[in-house]
């Protein structure tokens, strides 16, 4: 029987399930409350019945951990806090599981450090500057050292900005939370969640083992798809900010964010897992989105 178990039924976990969850027999993962846990019982995802467990990283339920022995397929989408908390809880069980065929892992373009703009791909070594990031580069080792001990393989998804429904640049602008920073020579890739959704599949599907990236083709400034997503609902786009200015009311975590600027490459996403990205820049998405109603029903 074809079994998915998610560790962390999150955003990009739960457009997967709602897209490609068909193809499996029986789909569980994990939430942090029971109150999380008891709406995915209730509504399940995208047309899908989900058993969803609790798990804030302490000691899991015995039928947590039966479900987890059962999986085929596995998905990581925890993100880790110093040590990933499925890793600390699970790794034996995991390597221990017996119709375990495929394992995916989501990570963060976050873990090449800043490259001054320049391009990077799969070979550039890691050298990750924030610590969130340094906490998945070791997560990514782990999960990768576990995967050849058990003889189980594991693709690494290093995942650029996600954007996708209720999640961008439309949303924000119509909110009127959007700010343009400029930041001259910073640019980033970002990625569609439907794109997330094809590259997860196509992983699992191919039973990929390695690091692959899950980025858009256009690298562009922060305040581009915002200007973008202005001129798509009419309304006029929110005035530059000097990031020396902006600066001063950012959190340490978006500080972080802009002391990064890399061009990343995903020719070996589309050459070995032959993923055709639906939508291959920021333009394309938010038309895409704009068309199903985004940011014009916000208050």
């Amino acid at each position: 029987m074809a079994t998915l178990f998610c560790f962390g039924l999150g955003y990009s976990a739960q457009h997967y399930i709602a897209e490609f969850g068909g193809g499996f027999e029986r789909i569980a993962g994990t939430v942090t409350t029971r109150e999380k846990a008891a709406a995915i019982a209730s509504a399940g995802i995208g047309g899908h019945k989900v058993e969803a467990f609790v798990f804030d990283g302490g000691e899991p339920s015995p039928q947590l951990t039966a479900a987890v022995m059962d999986v085929t397929a596995l998905l990581l989408s925890v993100p880790p806090a110093e040590r990933d908390p499925a890793l600390a809880q699970f790794a034996e069980i995991v390597a221990g599981a017996p119709q375990l065929q495929t394992i995916v892992y989501l990570s963060t373009v976050g873990v090449y450090g800043d490259h001054g703009g320049a391009w990077v791909d799969e070979t550039t070594p890691a050298a990750p500057v924030s610590d969130r990031s340094r906490e998945r580069l070791a997560a990514e080792d782990e999960w990768a050292a576990l995967g050849a001990r058990g003889g189980k393989p594991l693709a690494i998804l290093r995942l650029a900005g996600i954007y996708g429904p209720g999640q961008n640049a439309l949303v924000q602008v119509a909110r009127g939370a959007a700010r343009r920073i400029d930041k001259p020579g910073q640019v980033f890739n970002r990625i569609h969640v439907a794109d997330i959704a094809q590259a997860i599949d196509a992983a699992f599907g191919q039973r990929a083992d390695g690091i692959f990236n899950v980025t858009d083709d256009e690298p562009a400034p922060q305040g581009v798809p915002i200007a973008f997503a202005a001129e798509l609902l009419g309304v006029a786009p929110p005035p530059e900010t000097p990031f020396a200015q902006a600066a001063k009311s950012m959190s340490p975590m978006a500080l972080s964010f802009y002391g990064e600027s890399k061009r990343v490459r995903n020719d070996k996403l589309k050459r070995e897992l032959g993923v055709r990205l639906r939508y291959p820049n920021y333009r394309e998405g938010l038309r895409a989105l704009f068309g199903s109603g985004e940011g014009r029903s916000e208050a």
